[in-house]
């Protein structure tokens, strides 16, 4: 028989434990191995779910996640722009990283008390943490760092640029939006396929484009820079 785990139990030992888990988990970096005990913590979660403390734990962890995430924002923010990109990118990663290890660790706080409660899903909610406290404060400085990043060789590298778009594209699809060209790059299908009629059209577009580019002082390597700018302007 399981013995009766009190609310001051619940605080004064078992939350604690899951606190600091939760903490080496989400400021790991990718490939440390972390010295904490799956079996301890996965069991620390089934018997408070047990003892009916799912609501309390799921609000702590939820705040706990919240406050880590508002910090990572803060960091960001304070970040100079020749590293914005690449923070933004390691914050991403380290963030879905380690949900992949917290996720797993509640599965019978998400299975018998989000799922069957709230009708939602654990792994869905702390996605969009991220989302609100901070991809949405950060996208608006991102998104021209981005198209710039893009128009200018190796500024990032490739994968870095893969990653953070199809990021953004996982947390909020609408974001395609404000740089449809951008997105298309990396995830299929998002433009419209062109008609064969307007492919002369196009081609005549970007033509007149160069030459007045050309006209007014630009050359080749700013033509794309300059395009990344219209994009962000005329979304």
């Amino acid at each position: 028989v399981m013995n009766v785990i009190t609310i001051e139990d619940y605080k004064s030992t078992y939350w604690p434990k899951l606190d600091s888990a939760i903490d080496q988990l989400l400021t790991q970096s990718p490939g440390d191995y972390i010295p904490i005990s799956y079996e301890q913590i996965y069991s620390c979660v089934y018997k408070c779910v047990c003892q009916q403390h799912s609501e309390q734990m799921y609000s702590d962890l939820i705040k706990k996640i919240t406050n880590h995430l508002e910090r990572v924002s803060k960091e960001l923010q304070a970040s100079p722009p020749d590293l914005y990109i690449e923070r933004f990118n390691v914050a991403l990663g380290q963030y879905m990283g380690a949900l992949q290890s917290i996720v797993p660790l509640f599965i019978y706080m998400n299975k018998f008390y989000i799922e069957t409660k709230l009708n939602r899903d654990l792994k869905d909610d702390l996605i969009k943490l991220f989302t609100e406290h901070v991809a949405e404060k950060h996208i608006y400085n991102l998104m021209p760092l981005l198209l710039e990043a893009q128009s200018t060789p190796f500024q990032i590298t490739p994968s870095t640029m893969a990653n953070i778009v199809k990021g953004l594209y996982t947390l909020r699809p609408e974001w395609v939006q404000m740089a449809p060209a951008l997105f298309s790059k990396f995830i299929p299908n998002i433009l419209p396929p062109a008609v064969e009629s307007e492919l002369q059209e196009y081609a005549a577009q970007d033509q007149k484009l160069q030459r007045e580019l050309i006209q007014n002082g630009f050359t080749r390597g700013d033509q794309s820079r300059k395009r990344a700018g219209e994009e962000l302007t005329y979304s």
